[in-house]
């Protein structure tokens, strides 16, 4: 898996075993029902055109990276979203590639270290969670 920054064009490698685990949890589809002065229910549907959630997270025994990684990702998610900046390709080991931004409304990065005590260098271990929002 790998990560462009668009602004820049520098590449970060991520584990491919992050799981995207909102994957099935969203639709392109969003409706709102009401009903009339007449009885009558109204059904208001479109499409939306941008915001799938894309969350990666990594088991508690995979996807680990390192301290320098979480640095990396913490700089980028701290640019805000502009038209030359905070814009991001996401591509997947199967091919799969998404336009993204960090999703600031959360926590775009949690980072945990594998030892359960702070990191004393770039090299140590931490289990990943990131936050993003798919755009058009």
């Amino acid at each position: 898996m790998q990560l462009k920054n668009l602004s820049t064009e520098v590449d970060l490698v991520l584990p491919d075993d992050l799981l995207w685990s909102d994957e099935h949890n969203w639709s392109p589809t969003v409706a709102s029902t009401s009903y009339l002065v007449t009885g009558a229910l109204l059904i208001q549907s479109a499409t939306r055109q941008a915001g799938r959630p894309i969350t990666l997270v990594g088991a508690p025994d995979m996807a680990w990276v390192t301290r320098a990684t979480v640095e990396q990702l913490r700089v980028w998610a701290a640019a805000p979203v502009g038209s030359a900046t905070g814009r991001f390709e996401l591509t997947f080991a199967d091919g799969r590639a998404f336009t993204v931004v960090f999703r600031h409304a959360d926590s775009p990065i949690e980072a945990e270290p594998v030892l359960g005590i702070p990191a004393q260098d770039d090299g140590a271990f931490y289990r990943l969670t990131l936050r993003f929002l798919e755009i058009f």
